[in-house]
């Protein structure tokens, strides 16, 4: 067998012995407080630590491989024995793109990465750019978000574990598509959350998901480069081309190096090592613009971020939908004033959260392909009391609209898997915590949440319901019947058109005009020698625009006007 070096960070125990395929053996500490040792290893050999007098063997915080959960032992996986196949994948940017969102574990019936494969030429033909996997970390239970994960090297094993995800890292970039794995460095979950035993990971802050992570406090140097370190072993080892940086807002850093600074200088030196791009994509909720402004220039040097601005603007003026953050939305001037500034709120006052919020983005040097548009995301259809996605509350017109105001705009695009075809299949929240006062604990606080805005308890999905997950899965019989259809060839449409045409590539916001009639309910986007007019009413309407009709969602009439049936819109070449 041959020498392997076990190491791991554990400042706080004074003794620490690696248990290798059931043998103890003792380790030496460093003066940074970093234990090692030399041992005979297998290429697959099961790990863990104990530390101090507890027999407990405990799963490595950097664990490559957890084949029997997060509570047992690791398994060595060396990333440089793979043989990949993907020398011919040149990379690109996000910006711009047609990112795709999905969860795994319901995007197919089998819920693994291999079956997900079987699926990527559907996404050539839709004309998506890039995939954009929900969390893989190693979490508790066989399913669930993954946003509760305790193991951030690991690939959860439901999913098919490390080779997997080179197998599906390999087909994407064999079919042209980019992907973009969602990272979760903000918290940890509540099942198999170790890393307290061997060192100061969390703080005494509370994010509204668990403990805050340590990444300014004392002993934060080690908790960063545990995160940076991670960070580039997607991008590294498993050839990711980004990743998505789930609620950054809760990363409480007080140091003068952002670690989110960090994080891009470090992931844009991997990039030129690489020779490929590699993309950082943030979720925010501060609509601060310092997140996507360059480093040199005083900002944190992030690709893109999430644009909920966006998504509330558009979801609100279609659905007549008035509650909670979504307050302050609804109008066409609302909606105007969004698509044409980037963020609604900008140091202007929020009657949600009682103050003002935001900065003005500076669309004369920020382009819009730098903030992501999209009607729907994992946040917006599951955490409804009942996972309902608008497919099932909107009408095939109103759908189109929203489609053409996201892939028609200047904006990075993204999807929600299902999104396209207007999947009756609702995206609930399930979980499998195998701990029963978990479990029990989980069920009832979601019941609570909800009934505290008015719905009957008895609506609202247990998350440990197995039912509840089965129910999220896609329906894929469903796609080419009917209505779901009609919109998936619209949906193709439109991200042809946005592909095809340079006018739709513009990125500078200072370019795009819009016209609006408050009370009429249209609104027009005006893209170089294209005209996107939307009628977000049930009445027709006539619209200023003439020209030759380059798609529709209903056939209008055109004259010396464009008159727009109800819930519609028509792309219209006016020059």
């Amino acid at each position: 067998m041959p020498d392997h070096e076990f190491a791991v960070w554990a400042p706080i125990p004074e003794r620490v012995q690696v248990d290798v395929d059931g043998t103890l053996h003792p380790m030496t500490r460093d003066s940074d407080g970093w234990w090692r040792a030399v041992v005979d290893a297998h290429v697959d050999s099961r790990y863990g630590f104990v530390l101090d007098d507890d027999p407990t063997v405990l799963p490595d915080p950097r664990s490559p491989r957890q084949p029997d959960g997060v509570h047992e032992r690791s398994q060595l996986w060396d990333p440089s024995t793979v043989a990949w196949s993907d020398t011919a994948w040149q990379g690109r940017s996000v910006e711009g793109g047609v990112i795709y969102e999905l969860h795994v574990g319901t995007f197919t019936p089998t819920g693994t990465l291999d079956s997900a494969i079987e699926k990527l030429d559907y996404l050539v033909d839709v004309g998506v750019d890039f995939v954009e996997l929900m969390p893989l970390n190693a979490f508790g239970g066989t399913h669930g978000w993954g946003y509760d994960g305790v193991l951030w090297y690991a690939v959860h094993e439901a999913y098919g574990g490390p080779d997997a995800l080179v197998r599906f890292v390999t087909a994407c970039h064999e079919r042209g598509l980019g992907v973009l794995i969602d990272a979760v460095f903000n918290h940890l979950g509540p099942s198999g959350n170790y890393l307290p035993r061997y060192g100061p990971y969390l703080t005494e802050s509370n994010t509204g998901w668990g403990q805050g992570v340590n990444v300014s406090e004392a002993g934060a140097d080690e908790v960063r480069r545990y995160i940076l370190d991670c960070a580039l072993r997607w991008m590294r080892d498993f050839h990711v081309d980004g990743l998505r940086l789930d609620a950054v807002h809760a990363l409480a850093d007080r140091t003068a190096i952002h670690i989110l600074e960090e994080m891009s200088a470090e992931t844009d030196a991997l990039a030129e090592q690489l020779g490929r791009p590699l993309s950082l994509i943030a979720e925010s909720d501060l609509n601060d613009p310092r997140l996507i402004t360059p480093r040199d220039r005083g900002g944190y040097g992030l690709t893109a971020q999430w644009d909920d601005d966006i998504h509330h603007a558009i979801h609100t003026a279609v659905s007549g939908e008035r509650q909670g953050y979504y307050s302050d939305f609804g109008s066409l001037e609302s909606l105007a004033k969004t698509l044409r500034h980037g963020f609604f709120h900008a140091a202007t006052y929020s009657s949600f959260r009682h103050r003002r919020h935001g900065r003005p983005l500076d669309t004369a040097t920020i382009p819009a392909t730098r903030l992501l548009a999209y009607t729907s995301d994992h946040d917006q259809v599951g955490n409804r009391a009942v996972g309902d996605r608008p497919s099932q509350n909107l009408d095939f017109g109103q759908l189109a609209v929203k489609a053409a105001l996201v892939l028609a705009s200047p904006y990075t695009a993204m999807l929600f898997m299902g999104e396209e075809w207007g999947s009756s299949s609702p995206f609930q929240f399930f979980t499998s915590h195998p701990e029963p006062e978990l479990a029990k604990a989980t069920a009832e606080g979601r019941k609570a949440e909800f009934s505290s805005h008015g719905w009957d308890a008895d609506d609202i999905p247990d998350p440990q319901d197995p039912e509840t997950f089965a129910r999220s899965k896609l329906k894929w019989d469903e796609v080419d019947t009917g209505e779901h259809g009609r919109l998936g060839a619209l949906y193709r449409q439109l991200i042809a058109l946005r592909h095809d045409e340079p006018d739709f590539a513009d990125p500078w916001l200072d370019h795009l005009r819009i016209d609006y009639d408050e009370d009429r309910r249209w609104i027009t986007l005006y893209r170089g020698a294209f005209a996107v007019a939307c009628n977000l009413g049930t009445d027709p309407v006539t619209v200023p625009v003439t020209g030759e009709v380059v798609l529709a969602s209903t056939e209008p009439t055109v004259g010396e006007h464009t008159t727009l049936p109800g819930h519609s819109f028509a792309i219209v070449r006016t020059g």
